[in-house]
């Protein structure tokens, strides 16, 4: 894949932030405790944002309440702010937003740029003419009126049968053709909620947020997010993914890999220096044992997003 230059992508940040205020965000899933693979989102979105004097939101992603854990997220604000994060405004959460996404879904609507479907999953299985990149494809089966069985519908947009390329910048040029690969996606569920990549284009707008970092199993989603600006007539913003961090077992760490990786107040410190060497910044090694708060400090004033490895690679935790 392409990859830009350290000194090209430090120059495009700085143009950047000399055109127009930069405006980041960190969305965390409240499903479970911190871990590192999340840290790692928070620590590059909020030193890409800060190392050029932009601003940073906290928003929490509570969109599919039957995954939200009760109490973590207000657990992991106290273990963000424990380790030195300082966010801009007011906490946004998707649970009070559902009006808002209502009002994009009924512009959509008279667009004409969704339809209804009422497929099930086994008859989208059956008549997927091959497997996508993120899963079958959807073949357009309601496109043209109702024929599937279920009496609930979900909400599709209606995706062109076209490539779309945008840079992202650490893994480089991506492209991706919406009706091959993917097929008209959904917005709204058949069971009443609105679906991630309606709710993030909507939360980004509506917060002006210039750029998004995040993890890199996301880079397939966004060409997703694009064609949903485009078809509001906005321009989305600068998309960055991090790679991954895998455990010693193999496996992306996620909340699911029970303690390992897992952030706590006491190992903090030691897990944002973890952070800074996973995401290349290389911290002088008289910072190892630092505070959280001289760590970000250290990272807000050496941070050179150039220097991130476009690779998924593995930690040792040990």
């Amino acid at each position: 894949m392409l990859v830009a230059s350290s000194a090209d992508m430090d120059n495009l940040i700085k143009n950047a932030s000399n055109s127009e205020p930069v405006i980041g965000r960190f969305a965390p899933s409240p499903t479970g405790p911190l871990h590192f693979g999340t840290l790692l989102a928070a620590l590059g979105s909020y030193l890409q944002a800060k190392s050029c004097a932009g601003s940073w939101f906290l928003r929490i992603e509570d969109l599919d309440p039957p995954r939200v854990v009760p109490g973590a997220a207000d657990a992991m604000l106290r273990l963000l702010e424990q380790l030195g994060f300082e966010w801009d405004g007011d906490i946004i959460y998707q649970s009070h937003r559902y009006k808002r996404y209502q009002q994009i879904l009924d512009q959509l609507r008279e667009q004409g740029e969704v339809f209804a479907c009422s497929c099930s999953r086994k008859e989208i299985l059956a008549s997927a003419p091959h497997p996508g990149e993120e899963g079958f494809v959807y073949p357009g089966t309601c496109r043209e009126g109702i024929r599937g069985s279920r009496s609930e519908r979900a909400i599709r947009l209606r995706v062109p049968d076209e490539e779309i390329i945008y840079h992202d910048g650490i893994f480089g040029e991506q492209r991706q053709n919406l009706e091959r690969d993917v097929g008209d996606f959904v917005l709204h569920r058949a069971d009443g909620l609105f679906a991630y990549q309606l709710a993030v284009v909507v939360d980004d707008i509506d917060a002006g947020i210039t750029q998004v970092v995040r993890g890199a199993d996301l880079l397939l989603s966004t060409p997703r997010q694009i064609y949903l600006y485009r078809c509001l007539n906005l321009v989305p913003p600068d998309y960055f993914h991090l790679p991954l961090a895998f455990g010693n077992n193999g496996k992306k760490l996620s909340k699911r890999n029970g303690d390992m990786g897992l952030i706590t107040r006491e190992n903090g410190s030691n897990m944002l220096w973890k952070g800074l060497v996973f995401l290349g910044q290389s911290p002088p090694e008289e910072l190892f044992n630092s505070t959280p708060g001289e760590l970000l400090c250290w990272g807000r004033e050496n941070y050179h997003p150039g220097k991130i490895p476009a690779e998924n690679r593995q930690i040792n935790f040990a």
